[in-house]
């Protein structure tokens, strides 16, 4: 009784229960071992290398390793010859000193640690065997023209088995024909014998795979001989060698040599390769075909081999057993045999191996071994290695045939499971550990990916974490306003976000959070969409003169954050090295063509993102003169129809002159004058060198004709169209698409399908069989004409009904149709989500669970749920609020977040399910209360009572209080006249006050108020206000403005009009300079063309020299463009002492000069080799100021 009980309670946690998915662990926490690498089940070894046996296994602590060989434990550390490579299980032999078949023996690897053990396959460790063809000596065979013959092979057997095929002494391969082949035995038939057949090298070879080695089988030789031969060497040969064939050989029909008798049987496993073979002798050489009697081949899978004679079939499948039946045909006759195929199966995985288990404590999970098999598998649990029966008890594990369910469990309970599925023809043993954790979540996609995608391409951004129990997977994207769950996201179990067609707007910052009830993890990734790369400029066609220059131009546009890489290709290969040929960033340039150039060429533009390519062709003509217009090629003449058949007809044509450009193609049009008079369609296209075109055509068709050449120009003008021909009238060879199935009522079935155009009825009278039928029921067909739709009233609500739609006229049915699904019509859901609950996040998210409701209550494709919630009212102020907001959830969901609430409210809500028809009926409406927020800014600031050394404040409660208002924090500081911001001043004020009053602050001082309201979740916003406190009238009256005073102003305007004055005759000073003491350096020059100085104005006298006229070496050219000619060519530096003489800003000399213009002043007045300039001093002045 009480396991009855246990049971119960098991199954119902296998339905109501939280299952837990398979997880990756990270290797950084406790878990048991798992075996990553084994070397196969049946393990062929070289025996002339070492063996390696393989075993490895990861876990936390890493786990420890040990074998058994035949079933016993297998003690490596006494065997000198094996060693165990280190951190891992793998043994390796070492043959030197032992040979290899001692250790031909069935090994198992065992991995454990402290939280488990797990163990390895069966190993069946055999050597590779490859045996010599035993000694024998074979007689010549001597055979009569037109019978059959074997030669037999029969290799010696290996392991595995070799591979066969036959050679002459050359090491050729024998030629083979529908008359000579070779059989699955190696064997090699002759349906019947010829003359040629006759060489004394038919040798069968043998090639072992694993070793590599061939070996050959002694030579046979064979003499086909005429009756009258036969009967003169009948002296030669009668002591050695074999006769056959006594009678002369006739044609005859065919038999078969293999396989014997009507039928024959043969198993083959699921998976496996079939192959079935049937040679027949018989003159002339029979023709073989095959055929499935109880069905089609499979043609995907389905190949003939030894020309047809082999059928062979791939992964073979249940669906594959049945009769196959070959027939083999000549002209006499025929003959057949039927091979009846079982198909058995090892054992297979239904729906994959059972998975690892992660379980928090107190969760509940379940392991699954369901695997299938012919005959049917039993199945074994084991745990840790031992049988389960034998294992330590457990209340919370309940084993129920190829399912072990676990309720609460406890940690400690961490093991590692191994399934055994076995029948008559193999097993499966799968490892699956149960770790029990408590761990928080974490992401483990790297943080702050970057995933780059083309725009209206698919965006997949991962976030793989791990937690025990399994974290709960969110995503937000920039501001975290809403989840990202619904169109156009996509959230898959894995935690990857998908958006379907991804856009520009898509691209931004992404939060995945992953939450359990240990924890939350946030993990930032970046989305960038970028503008795919489009060629906007493709290569043309060119048809140029050889010799001329030819450019294929290439202009793309590509998002310039990604790097584009041109490239250039000629008839899908690469460029030929030819330095002829240029490239360049958006072209290809081909200079001094020739008919080795003709080709096509494309451009292909990479990123690292897409590609885009195009291409053109170049045809290259002779240098002729010839005018575009005339290279066009004239039209075909002499169109004729031959060789018609029903649906078949030989075109034949004469081409027109194709005018120095050779034609490249002729393309071959149709019109139908029955059912689409005056439209031309493209048929077929032929090669340029061809002058016929065999003709597919379609029945009850009224055809005519037409041929348009094509050359490296364009196409020639339609030929003159051919007679009509018609074809006669058939069943259809297709039937209509596009069938589907929905109601457009709640008790209707909405049928319609894409009709056949005239062109596809094959014949007169067409219409359609309409069939359906709820799903395992029955069929019931009408025919419909003229008509693409049909309507099924009086069908129960939303039921599955398979349709097939098939196309007949007059002269009968279309071929079997597809089957195809639909659904009746929708009705309004009749059901609420049930067990609905609410978790409030904070004070504006709250998150809202549901049950699924049952499909047949939905009535309808599920498209949702809608959460209906409004806000009752404030828990401040009971005034009510009733504006309702729905929020839709798209797909399957069972949870939603509630954004944007009012803090410190009461919400009421309900959840319902929608279909395509409309909206459910709500749950029962539930409440929940937001916490405490910030309040808002005060209403008001207003400043009252100013006096000289205080100000009273008065304001009014938040409008928005998001709670209760627990205080107000008010904080001043003085502004002086630039508006630098004072000390801060603080205060804390009680919830009740509405004003307060400040004292002890200066007079006449600007001040800045900032204040706000409390709750207990913190401080709002503030609200600013300024004020003055007033002068003391006392003080006012001593004080005068200084600024606003008459003599002030007066004595300010005096000060800059003087220092302007100064300022002038300064800067003129400067720039009049002084008498430059010259005269000492005259008398030393004996220059006779240096001039002497004029004795009226003390100046240079001019030079006769009218050659140069340029400006002194150093000087300024003046503003008005002329250089003045008064002054010496002479540079005025070889009159310097030391040659170190500058040039001022104003052209004045200083150094040597400068340092003597005061006494010349003194003794000669106010001379100057150039007078002052007034724009000078003006632009010195300027350049001071």
């Amino acid at each position: 009784m009480m396991e009855r009980r246990r049971m119960d309670a098991a199954l119902l946690v296998l339905l109501l229960g939280h299952l837990a998915t398979a997880l990756e662990v990270p290797l950084d926490l406790p878990q048991p071992p798992t075996i990553t690498h084994q070397s196969p089940k049946d393990y062929i070894i070289d025996p002339r290398e070492n063996i390696i046996i393989h075993c490895e296994a990861k876990g936390k602590p890493h786990p420890s390793f040990s074998w058994t060989r035949n079933g016993t434990h297998f003690d490596i550390d006494q065997d000198p010859n094996v060693t165990m490579k280190p951190h891992s299980g793998t043994l390796v032999v070492d043959i030197s000193r032992a040979k290899a078949e001692h250790y031909e023996s069935v090994y198992q690897c065992t991995a454990r640690n402290k939280h488990g053990t797990a163990v390895s396959n069966n190993i069946v460790v055999q050597q590779s065997r490859s045996p010599l063809w035993s000694k024998e000596k074979i007689k010549p065979i001597v055979v009569q023209e037109g019978v059959s013959l074997v030669l037999p092979c029969r290799p010696p057997a290996g392991l595995p088995p070799p591979i066969i095929f036959w050679m002459d002494n050359y090491f050729q391969r024998l030629p083979q024909s529908s008359r000579v082949s070779q059989s699955l035995n190696g064997d090699l038939y002759f349906s019947n014998v010829l003359k040629e057949d006759s060489r004394n090298d038919y040798i069968c070879y043998a090639r072992f795979p694993y070793t590599q080695t061939i070996q050959q089988k002694q030579p046979i030789t064979v003499k086909v001989l005429s009756m009258d031969a036969i009967n003169d060497t009948m002296a030669a040969f009668y002591n050695d060698t074999d006769l056959f064939s006594e009678e002369p050989a006739d044609e005859r029909k065919p038999i078969f040599l293999i396989p014997s008798g009507p039928s024959s049987s043969k198993t083959v496993l699921r998976g496996q390769v079939l192959e079935m073979e049937c040679i027949a002798e018989g003159l002339p050489t029979p023709e073989i075909s095959w055929t499935k009697v109880s069905g089609d081949l499979p043609a995907k899978r389905t190949s003939f081999l030894h020309y047809q004679r082999t059928l062979r079939i791939v992964n073979v499948s249940e669906s594959d057993a049945g009769d196959y039946r070959c027939t083999g045909r000549n002209r006499l006759g025929s003959v057949h045999h039927t091979i009846h195929i079982v198909v058995n199966a090892a054992p297979y995985w239904i729906s994959g191996a059972p998975r690892n288990l992660v379980l928090a404590p107190g969760e509940n999970g379940v392991l699954t071994c369901r695997a299938s098999g012919t005959p049917k598998p039993s199945v074994t649990w084991a745990m840790n290695g031992i049988p389960i029966e034998n294992s330590p008890k457990d209340l919370s594990r309940t084993v129920d045939k190829d399912t072990i369910i676990f309720t609460v469990v406890q940690t400690g309970s961490s093991a590692v499971y191994q399934c055994n599925v076995s029948n008559d023809y193999g097993y499966l043993l799968s490892n699956a550990f149960v770790n029990v954790l408590s761990e928080p979540p974490r992401v483990l996609t790297p943080a702050n990916k970057v995933y780059q995608v083309i725009k209206n391409h698919r965006a997949l951004m991962d976030c793989a974490s791990f937690g025990s129990p399994i974290p709960n997977i969110t995503w937000f994207k920039d501001s975290r306003s809403s989840t990202l769950d619904g169109d156009p996201y996509i959230l898959h179990d894995n935690g990857t976000l998908e958006i379907h067609v991804a856009q520009a707007h898509n691209s931004g910052k992404y939060t995945c959070v992953a939450r359990n009830s240990l924890g939350i993890y946030e993990n930032h990734i970046y989305l960038e969409v970028k503008e795919p790369t489009r060629i906007l400029k493709q290569p043309e066609y060119k048809v140029v003169q050889r010799g001329r220059s030819v450019v294929f131009e290439c202009k793309v546009k590509h998002d310039p954050s990604l790097i584009p890489t041109m490239t250039w290709l000629k008839d899908d290969g690469e460029l030929p090295d030819d330095e002829r040929l240029i490239v360049d960033a958006d072209s290809l340039t081909i200079s001094s063509v020739t008919e080795n150039d003709s080709g096509e060429y494309t451009c292909i533009m990479n990123t690292t993102l897409d590609h885009d390519s195009a291409s053109a062709q170049l045809t290259v003509v002779e240098a002729t003169p010839t005018p575009a217009v005339d290279e066009r090629p004239d039209p075909p003449t002499d169109l004729e129809l031959t060789d018609q058949k029903k649906r078949s007809v030989q075109l034949t044509w004469t081409p027109g002159d194709e005018h120095n450009s050779p034609i490249q193609k002729f393309l071959i049009q149709y019109e139908d004058i029955m059912h689409h008079r005056g439209h031309w369609h493209n048929l077929t296209e032929v090669p340029g060198t061809k002058t016929t075109a065999h003709l597919k055509l379609s029945p009850y068709v009224h055809y005519t004709f037409r041929v348009l050449a094509h050359n490296g120009v364009d196409f020639s003008r339609p030929s003159v169209p051919s007679r009509v021909f018609k074809t006669d009238a058939a069943a259809p060879d297709e039937n209509p698409t596009g069938v589907q199935g929905f109601g457009t009522e709640h008790d209707n079935l909405v049928i319609s399908w894409k009709p056949l155009s005239g062109f596809q009825s094959n014949g007169p009278g067409l219409h359609y069989k309409v069939s359906w039928r709820p799903v395992g029921g029955e069929w019931t067909t009408v025919t419909v004409a003229n008509n693409s739709k049909f309507t099924v009233s009086g069908t129960p609500t939303f039921v599955p009904y398979e349709i097939k739609v098939l196309a007949a006229n007059d002269l009968g049915d279309g071929p079997e149709p597809a089957i195809a699904h639909g659904y009746s019509g929708e009705d309004l859901p009749i059901a609420a989500p049930e067990n609905v609950q609410v978790m409030v996040m904070n004070s504006t998210l709250a998150e809202v669970h549901w049950d699924p409701v049952p499909s047949k209550l939905i009535r309808g494709h599920l498209k949702g749920f809608k959460v209906h919630y409004w806000r009752e009212h404030s828990l401040h102020k009971h005034n009510s609020h009733h504006m309702e907001q729905i929020l839709v959830f798209s797909g399957n969901h069972s949870h939603g977040m509630l954004p944007g609430l009012h803090p410190f409210s009461l919400y009421s809500f309900n959840v319902r399910v929608y279909n395509g028809k409309g909206d459910g009926p709500p749950s029962h409406t539930q409440q929940f209360e937001t916490p405490e927020g910030v309040p808002g800014p005060p209403t008001s600031l207003t400043v009252t009572n100013p006096s000289p050394d205080s100000l009273t404040l008065e304001w009014s409660p938040p409008h928005v209080r998001n709670g209760r208002i627990t205080g107000y924090s008010l904080k001043y500081q003085p502004v002086n006249n630039s508006n630098e911001l004072g000390p801060v001043e603080e205060l804390a004020l009680p919830a009740n006050e509405t004003s307060v009053t400040l004292s002890n602050l200066k007079y006449n001082t600007r001040y800045k108020f900032y204040l706000n309201a409390k709750t207990v979740r913190g401080a709002g916003p503030t609200i600013p206000q300024e004020a003055h406190t007033i002068i003391d009238e006392a003080v006012a009256s001593r004080q005068v403005d200084i600024a606003t005073q008459g003599w002030f102003i007066g004595l300010m305007c005096a000060i800059a009009l003087l220092i302007l004055i100064l300022l002038i005759i300064c800067f003129i000073q400067r720039n009049k300079g002084g008498k430059y003491p010259v005269k000492e350096k005259e008398d030393a020059h004996t220059d006779p063309e240096f001039q002497p100085m004029k004795d009226d104005d003390c100046t240079f006298g001019e030079y006769s020299d009218n050659e140069d006229h340029k400006p002194l070496k150093g000087s300024r050219t003046p503003s008005n463009g002329t250089v003045k000619r008064d002054d010496s060519d002479d540079s005025l530096v070889d009159y310097g002492e030391g040659g170190d003489g500058q040039f001022n800003e104003d052209g004045s000399f200083i150094g040597q000069y400068s340092g003597k213009s005061v006494s010349r002043d003194t003794a000669e007045g106010h001379e100057s080799s150039e007078a002052p300039s007034p724009i000078n001093a003006m632009n010195s002045l300027n350049s001071f100021v």
